[in-house]
């Protein structure tokens, strides 16, 4: 495999590996209901706060999953590898252990 055809993989892979995380457990963003009589004050608490908590971890996916679409389009663009702030070459080390970095070391400081 070539070097971009290895990134796009790589890239691919952890998109789909995104995309799998937010089908596991969809009825956690789902509104807690808040039936007075079956569930206590604090039960109701700790419901939402669970669900505060997948909403921000789907959030998280999704901003995630946006990097990676940009990545890829960088890619496609002939502008990978390269910090989108200063134009510097983001050293392949921080490329291997994030390839949707879109920021050289000093840049992402």
């Amino acid at each position: 495999m070539t070097g971009t055809a290895a990134i796009r993989a790589r890239l691919l892979a952890r998109l789909d590996a995104a995309q799998v995380e937010d089908g596991i457990d969809p009825g956690a963003t789902a509104p807690v209901v808040l039936e007075q009589d079956a569930v206590g004050r604090l039960s109701r608490m700790d419901a939402l706060q669970q669900q505060a908590m997948a909403l921000a971890a789907a959030g998280r996916r999704r901003l995630r999953r946006d990097m990676i679409r940009t990545a890829l389009a960088r890619l496609d663009a002939g502008d990978y590898g390269w910090c989108i702030r200063c134009g510097e070459p983001i050293a392949p080390a921080r490329l291997e252990a994030d390839p949707a970095t879109p920021f050289c070391r000093d840049c992402a400081a």
